[in-house]
């Protein structure tokens, strides 16, 4: 199964600068990704690729949650340098919306799959 209208999931520009680039509050998530070449001042590079990993992955989980439906998605993301590392993304369908939103990415770590 895909991500549901994956043509309308939103990922907020704060999600990627505010969070998941961003040093102290992204529990190591920045470094991981900058190392990938992933920058804030090209957020929309991260966007791009989490967009075009959920479009090439099959979700791996679904659960419900007491705010929606949560989806996990498993796999490759393409990078600015060109590496592959995995990543898991999280992503919710908010009860009363249709449309995922970006909740969380990060490395997989094989040892702990």
């Amino acid at each position: 199964m895909k991500l549901p209208n994956l043509e309308r999931a939103l990922i907020e520009e704060n999600k990627i600068v505010g969070y998941l680039l961003h040093d102290e509050n992204s529990g190591g998530k920045a470094t991981f990704f900058a190392a990938f070449g992933f920058r804030r001042a090209h957020w929309d590079r991260l966007r791009d690729a989490l967009l075009a990993h959920a479009a090439a992955h099959e979700v791996t989980r679904r659960s419900e949650t007491p705010h929606g439906i949560k989806y996990i998605i498993e796999g490759v993301i393409l990078t600015p340098d060109g590496r592959s590392p995995l990543v898991r993304a999280v992503w919710i369908v908010n009860s009363g919306s249709e449309f995922p939103r970006l909740v969380t990415a990060y490395p997989i770590d094989e040892v702990k799959r």
